[in-house]
């Protein structure tokens, strides 16, 4: 079950990224590594803000959500190690 759960979120993960390198242009490739951090950050602390107002009883009105934050953090993952190893094989 694990297999197949992982494997859906890795092709969901994967389909976010396509649509949104249509949006963006591929804008990640000219970013650092560091910024892959920032936005790793961003969206772990929008995720606490999303859980701290429903531990509250209040909702987000305007909001992808927490699946889709996670969704974003893979990707900027993603685009991170793709860097990572573009700037070892350059060395």
């Amino acid at each position: 079950d694990l297999i197949l759960l992982y494997n859906r979120f890795a092709r969901e993960a994967l389909e976010l990224m396509k649509r949104k390198n249509h949006d963006y242009d591929e804008a990640w490739r000219s970013m650092r590594v560091s910024s892959y951090t920032d936005f790793i950050l961003t969206k772990i602390q929008r995720i606490k803000e999303i859980e701290d107002l429903a531990q509250r009883g209040e909702g987000v009105t305007v909001s992808e959500g927490i699946d889709a934050n996670y969704m974003d953090i893979i990707n900027y993952a993603v685009f991170g190690a793709i860097k990572l190893k573009e700037v070892k094989n350059e060395e």
